[in-house]
């Protein structure tokens, strides 16, 4: 019984033996699946294109309620100048008495604004007004002289009839009268001559009140009482050669250089609006006055005059001011410019009449060509190619590409969506 029972027990398969093997090969069999796996993303990642980190903005309609910027095809900036204006100085190198102006002082035209000292120049007067009496005198003797010698003449010439004299003493008596008329034609050039020097001497003294030239506003006072005043330029810097500058501020007009690239754009009478840099809420309606048949060579610019079709007292010459040209055909009845979007500058590639934006559509860009408008810097009008309410990338260029996904980024300080 007990061989038997050996022999069975040998006989008998261990199951606790075969359990552990069992075990660790369920193991490796999960390891390497998990590796499988992490290998497959792994490669996935490696292989798949990279989401292109953007911005996004959101493009908005372009104003279009009167004569606004959505219908502008060109953004220009310059300055407000005043057409008529003057640097008002005396005529005569003299001593300024009186000084009537202030900066800021309203003044018409032929207004007396300062005077001269006028003591040599009211002598010089004085002396020219004696000679011209002393002239007159001495004329005045010379026509008696001239009388008395055309009697003896007379005489002469009737007793040479009767022969109670010689021909001699008639030729005698001819050749005084002729010496007395030519005696008295040079004194008449002589009070002539004496005469229009008074009239000199009235005018030095006339030159000692100086007047406004034009009715304007007073900018600058550049004298004061005391000082010399001339002309013309001095040496030793003690002599003023200008009393106070007046402007015409109905004269007041902008100036501004647009580049020669664009200045196809600009014509006569050409509608345009305005913004002083003071007031940039405030539109000022204006037009286009004429194109400088010129250009700068160093800026490569065309200055074009623009007259303000509205007159204000904010506006005081020098001030910067932006302007936008209005394409005319663009607008539509009633005066209103047709439509278009704005973006930030940013947002656009390319410059001229022609871009490129990168649209988002569920992550993924959308390549535009777009027709541009007027830009100032910091927005940029998109007259076709985009709608309102269509989001745009902003980013790196070189990466945006037409079907390219996208990461959306938190909105940066400089980049934001258009108002």
């Amino acid at each position: 019984m007990d061989d038997k029972s050996t022999l069975l027990n040998q006989l008998r398969i261990d199951r606790a033996s075969e359990s552990a093997p069992s075990g660790n090969r369920g193991l490796w069999l999960v390891v390497a699946a998990v590796l499988a796996a992490a290998a497959g993303v792994a490669l996935w990642w490696w292989t798949s294109p990279a989401a292109v980190p953007v911005h996004v903005v959101t493009a908005h309609a372009s104003a279009a309620e009167g004569r606004t910027a959505a219908g502008s095809i060109l953004d220009a900036s310059g300055y407000v100048v005043a057409r008529r204006q003057a640097t008002v100085a005396s005529k005569i190198t003299a001593k300024m008495v009186e000084l009537d102006i202030e900066e800021g002082d309203h003044v018409k035209q032929g207004q007396v604004i300062a005077r001269l000292d006028d003591t040599n120049v009211r002598a010089a007067l004085n002396q020219a007004a004696a000679q011209l009496e002393y002239a007159k005198a001495g004329l005045a003797e010379t026509q008696v002289n001239l009388a008395n010698a055309q009697r003896d003449y007379d005489r002469q010439r009737s007793l040479l009839q009767g022969h109670f004299v010689s021909q001699a003493t008639v030729d005698n008596s001819q050749t005084n009268l002729d010496a007395l008329r030519a005696q008295l034609a040079t004194q008449h050039s002589n009070v002539d001559v004496v005469a229009r020097g008074l009239g000199v001497a009235q005018r030095n003294l006339d030159d000692t009140i100086v007047r406004a030239p034009f009715s304007g506003i007073v900018t600058v006072k550049a004298a004061q009482p005391g000082e010399m005043v001339s002309p013309i330029s001095a040496g030793g810097g003690f002599t003023r050669t200008g009393i106070g500058t007046i402007v015409d501020m109905d004269s007041l007009e902008i100036q501004v250089d647009v580049n020669e690239n664009f200045i196809n754009r600009v014509t006569a009478a050409q509608p345009v609006t305005a913004k002083l840099n003071a007031y940039p809420d405030w539109q000022i309606p204006a037009h286009v006055i004429a194109v400088i048949p010129t250009a700068d060579r160093s800026k490569g610019t065309v200055t074009v005059r623009i007259a303000l079709d509205q007159k204000d007292g904010r506006i005081l010459p020098e001030m910067g001011v932006r302007v936008s040209f209005l394409d005319a055909a663009s607008q539509a009845a009633g005066g209103k410019p047709a439509g278009g979007v704005t973006l930030p500058s940013a947002a656009v590639q390319g410059s001229g009449t022609a871009g490129v934006v990168f649209v988002i559509h569920d992550d993924v860009l959308d390549r535009r060509a777009v027709k541009l408008g007027a830009s100032n810097g910091d927005n940029v009008t998109v007259l076709s190619g985009v709608t309102a309410g269509e989001k745009i990338a902003v980013g790196d260029f070189a990466k945006l590409k037409d079907g390219v996904k996208i990461q959306v980024q938190p909105q940066s300080d400089g980049v934001a969506s258009t108002p």
